[in-house]
């Protein structure tokens, strides 16, 4: 087994002998197999374990077990415990999930803090199987189907190739001690069902049905490779980024099919759902401004694109501008100067720049984001206009709007930053003293 476990490792590319190895060990039989093939090849490592509080006692017999094995050859231990229970329960996740979030969590902590290389998981051939099943009774794209990933960031997995059975006959070949999860032979858990009791039904039908499942997931990879292809190359016509956002042309969407696919892989990396897809789709039919939210992102549906940004926390902040500033850098960059109005000045038509009566301005300046319900007189107008109409008139989305600037005196409009000034604080003939504040 050795020498397979070996050639697994330098086909896959997992790690080299100069990587430093943080083994995530429970004391089980397969984390206890992975580490001994990895002694054998005198890489660095160290022992990361697990105390979920779940299993009373037993829990505490784990984590004595793993301590005695890092004493007996030496090595670097990190043990944490956790209150999984209570976690999962204030989170409304299951205890599995809380479990698995904790365990890589804390993993990475660890894993930084002491410049390991990898983070080394005993998974095994018979949880790829068992992954699929559980993914295809839950429904999955085909990511679900391609089976656990030998390396995947800075996770790698070099004991996917072996199946439980030679697990076990390495084990006891070897007479290594190791710990029983008693939790394993409880089928209330789907992953214990599925291992125990509908495998073997398959297995009644198709003796090597879990050779034949392995090849068709060999197979699904091969299809992702193409699938994977397809997806980016239609990401690459309709994405373009823009200030820090990501448009998606409502076009060029249309004429994907299937649609639902397309748009699911798309917008996947963003964290949307499938349930999410389905209601984007059927609000492309519908006016803008339809807001569509996952837990890091923000998507709009505008008049010609999909819009999407990553959430941040409204700005609600004032920004004092006092007489004598002269320029500023935060939240945007202006230059501030003042000048005299006489035969050499020159009026500059540009949305990057405000001029001003001096006198007409009232200090300090407070510079904010818009809110609604807020009037003001556009250059040029005689009456007043509501700034949500101003930025219709303008056709700003959404997020345009939330990145546009006020500048105000004494409670009233100066100038929608980049946009348009007030016609009461205009230069005329009359001006003595010009304020110009240019973007830049």
């Amino acid at each position: 087994m050795q020498q397979e476990f070996q050639k697994y490792i330098y086909s896959n590319k997992l790690f080299s002998g100069k990587n430093r190895l943080l083994l995530g060990i429970s004391g089980g039989i397969d984390s206890v197999c992975m580490f001994h093939l990895l002694r054998q090849m005198e890489i660095p490592i160290g022992f990361a374990h697990c105390n979920f509080q779940l299993r009373g006692n037993e829990s505490d017999q784990d984590e004595l077990f793993v301590k005695n094995l890092a004493n007996q050859y030496s090595i670097p231990l990190f043990t944490n415990r956790f209150d999984t229970k209570n976690i999962a329960e204030n989170k409304g996740i299951s205890i599995q999930m809380a479990a698995r979030n904790l365990r890589y969590d804390w993993f990475e902590e660890i894993r930084e803090k002491y410049s390991y290389d990898y983070i080394t998981i005993a998974h095994n051939r018979d949880d790829v199987i068992e992954t699929f099943l559980i993914n295809l009774t839950r429904g999955s794209g085909i990511k679900g189907f391609t089976g656990i990933k030998p390396k995947a960031g800075n996770i790698i997995r070099p004991l996917l190739y072996a199946s439980r059975n030679e697990i076990i006959n390495y084990i006891n070949n070897n007479s290594f001690e190791y710990r029983e999860d008693s939790s394993n032979k409880l089928v209330k858990y789907s992953r214990n069902l599925i291992r125990h009791e509908i495998i073997p039904l398959f297995e009644k039908i198709n003796p090597s049905f879990r050779e034949t499942l392995i090849e068709n997931i060999s197979k699904l990879k091969d299809v992702e490779t193409v699938y994977d292809g397809s997806i980016e190359n239609t990401r690459k016509s309709i994405f373009r980024s823009e200030n820090q956002k990501i448009l998606l042309s409502l076009e060029k969407l249309k004429a994907l099919n299937p649609l639902t696919t397309f748009l699911y892989e798309l917008l996947r990396p963003y964290g949307f759902s499938g349930t999410q897809v389905a209601d984007i789709i059927e609000s492309l039919k519908g006016i803008s401004g339809k807001q569509f939210l996952s837990a890091t992102y923000r998507l709009i549906k505008d008049r010609n694109d999909l819009i999407i940004e990553e959430i941040s926390l409204v700005n609600d902040r004032n920004y004092y501008i006092d007489k004598d500033v002269e320029n500023i850098t935060s939240p945007i960059s202006l230059n501030i100067t003042t000048q005299r109005l006489d035969d050499n000045f020159k009026i500059i038509k540009s949305n990057k720049i405000g001029l001003f009566d001096l006198e007409k301005i009232e200090f300090p300046l407070i510079l904010r984001n818009w809110k609604n319900g807020v009037y003001f007189m556009p250059l040029g107008m005689k009456s007043l206009k509501k700034l949500s109409d101003f930025f219709i008139d303008n056709k700003l989305s959404i997020i345009d709007k939330e990145n546009v600037w006020i500048l105000e005196s004494s409670n009233k409009i100066v100038w929608i930053v980049g946009f348009r000034i007030d016609e009461k604080f205009k230069v005329t003939d009359k001006t003595n003293y010009v304020l110009k504040i240019e973007i830049f």
